[in-house]
C-alpha cells in the first residue's frame, strides 16, 4: 500500500477534499445513470462499489475523525450497503501508511529523539494502520514491542472534522439534530479521548490489572518510559487477526473457547467494573496460543451505577410482562416521552418488548449459538419492521434515550457480531445478576 507523505490538517483544505469525494460520487451516479439509460438497466452494486472506493480513499487519506466513522459504520454490516460494509471495514486494520519521516518527526516533538535513539530495532514500514494512529514494531534487547505512533494533526482537526461530518450524517440516516444532539456530544467525547494517548495509557494498565482474573484473556503489557500523550508502547504479541481465525479452521471446541473469553471479558467489565472497552470491532483483537488478545483500549467507558441499574432492568422477564412497569421504566430511560400519544405509547410499549426480548435472548437461554445465523436476521429484520411501522430513529422525534446507552449498545452489537463471525457456542450465565446488580455464583469463565 502507497505511503503518505502528509495528511491535510487545516479545516479548509479537510472540507475541500470531502467536497472532492462528493463531486467524485456524482461523477459516478452521472456514469452509471447514462449507462442504465443506454441498456435499461442500473447496476446499483456497482454504482455502490463505485461511490465506496472512492469515498474511502479521501476518508482514508483523511485519517482521523472521518476514518473513525467510517470504521464505526463498517462494524454494522446491516446499516450500510455491503459495498460500502465492505470497503470501509479496511477501516479497522490497514488505512495508508504515513511515511518514516513523519514518523521519525512525531518521536521529536515527544521525546527529542529519533526512534532507533530508544530501540535497537524500528519497522520503517507501518505493520498496522487505523484511523487515529499505526503501529511499528520495534525491538530492545530480549523485548519487542508495538509501537504505536499518532497521525500529525489528528488531534487538533478532530473537532472541526466532526463539524463537517454531522450535517452529512444527519441527512445520511435522516435525523434532526435537536434530536441527536446528546449523543453527537458523547462521540466527540469519546474520540477526544482516543487522541489523548497518555489518557489511552492510563486506561490500558488499570482495565488489564483489573481484569487479569479473566481465563481465556492474555493482555499485553504497557510502558510508560516508551508512552506519551501522540505515542504509546505495549509489548508485541505474535498472534491470529480475529478476522483471519474466524475465517481459519479452528474446531468448535476451540471458537467456542475464545468466544466464552470475550462474553466474559465485556460481561465482567460492563456488570462488575462498569468501566469497559467500548470499540469491540475485529481490528481490535488477536488469538494467541488459545487466548483472546485484546489489542486497543483508546475508546472506554464508564457507567454511572444508577444508569446502569436503569438500562440493565430491562434484562428482567418479568418487566416484559407488565405494561404499567414496563413503561415507568421507558420512561426514566426518556425512551417514552410526555408527548407522545396514547395509541404512539401503545406501539412503543409493544416495539419495545418485541426489541428486549429478541436482544436479551442470549441472556436468558443460558446457553447460546451465536453461529446461528437466524438470529442475526431477525434482528435486521426487527429493525426493517419498526422502520416501516414508523417506530425508527428516522421517523420517531424528541431527543429519546440517555447518550450513555449508545456506547453500551454499541459494545454488545459488537459482541454480538463478534461472535457471530466466531460462530461460538457460549455460556452466558453471568457472573452478576445484570437485573438487580446482586452477586450471581455462577461463574462463565472468571477466576
Amino acid at each position: 500500500m502507497p505511503e503518505q507523505s502528509s495528511i491535510p490538517t487545516n479545516a479548509l483544505s479537510r472540507m475541500a477534499a470531502i467536497a472532492g469525494a462528493g463531486t467524485k460520487v456524482g461523477v459516478n451516479f452521472v456514469r452509471h445513470y447514462a449507462q442504465a439509460a443506454v441498456s435499461g438497466r442500473l447496476n446499483q452494486d456497482a454504482l455502490d462499489a463505485a461511490n465506496a472506493r472512492d469515498i474511502y480513499k479521501t476518508l482514508s487519506e483523511l485519517k482521523g475523525g472521518p476514518l473513525k466513522i467510517a470504521q464505526m459504520l463498517s462494524t454494522d454490516q446491516h446499516l450500510l450497503p455491503a459495498a460500502y460494509a465492505d470497503v470501509f471495514s479496511q477501516a479497522q486494520y490497514s488505512a495508508p501508511p504515513l511515511s518514516y519521516p513523519l514518523v521519525a518527526r512525531t518521536f521529536r516533538r515527544e521525546f527529542g529523539r529519533e526512534p532507533l535513539e530508544f530501540f535497537d530495532e524500528f519497522s520503517r514500514e507501518a505493520v498496522a494502520g487505523a484511523s487515529i494512529g499505526q503501529v511499528h514494531k520495534a525491538r530492545r534487547g530480549n523485548l519487542c514491542f508495538a509501537v504505536k505512533v499518532q497521525y500529525p494533526g489528528i488531534a487538533d482537526s478532530l473537532r472541526s472534522d466532526l463539524a463537517v461530518v454531522k450535517p452529512l450524517a444527519l441527512r445520511l440516516f435522516g435525523l434532526r439534530e435537536e434530536d441527536v444532539s446528546d449523543y453527537f456530544r458523547e462521540v466527540e467525547e469519546r474520540l477526544m479521548e482516543e487522541t489523548d494517548y497518555e489518557h489511552e495509557l492510563e486506561r490500558s494498565l488499570e482495565l488489564t490489572g483489573q481484569c487479569a482474573c479473566l481465563a481465556g484473556v492474555r493482555f499485553p503489557k504497557f510502558f510508560r518510559e516508551y508512552s506519551s500523550r501522540r505515542i504509546l508502547t505495549s509489548e508485541w504479541i505474535d498472534g491470529v487477526p480475529f478476522d483471519a481465525y474466524c475465517d481459519g479452521n479452528a474446531s468448535q471446541k476451540e471458537r467456542d473457547r475464545i468466544g466464552q473469553a470475550l462474553w466474559d471479558f465485556y460481561d465482567f467489565q460492563i456488570h462488575e467494573l462498569k468501566r469497559f472497552h467500548a470499540d469491540p470491532h475485529p481490528g481490535n483483537f488477536l488469538v494467541s496460543d488459545g487466548k483472546l488478545v485484546p489489542l486497543d483500549f483508546g475508546c472506554t467507558k464508564q457507567l454511572d451505577p444508577h444508569f446502569h441499574k436503569r438500562h440493565f432492568a430491562f434484562l428482567d422477564e418479568r418487566l416484559l410482562e407488565d405494561d404499567a412497569s414496563l413503561e415507568r421504566a421507558l420512561r426514566e430511560l426518556r425512551i417514552l416521552l410526555p408527548e407522545d400519544g396514547s395509541a404512539q405509547t401503545r406501539n412503543m410499549l409493544d416495539l419495545c418488548r418485541r426489541s428486549i426480548a429478541l436482544l436479551a435472548r442470549p441472556f436468558h437461554e443460558g446457553e447460546f449459538n451465536f453461529g446461528d445465523p437466524e438470529y442475526l436476521r431477525e434482528i435486521r429484520y426487527l429493525g426493517e419492521q419498526s422502520e416501516r411501522e414508523g417506530y425508527g430513529p428516522k421517523m420517531l422525534r424528541g431527543a429519546r434515550g440517555s447518550a450513555e446507552s449508545l456506547y453500551v449498545n454499541r459494545a454488545y452489537f459488537g459482541l454480538y457480531n463478534l461472535l457471530a463471525r466466531l460462530r461460538a457456542r457460549v455460556m452466558t450465565v453471568s457472573r452478576f445478576s445484570v437485573a438487580n446488580g446482586q452477586s450471581n455464583p455462577v461463574a462463565g469463565g472468571v477466576g
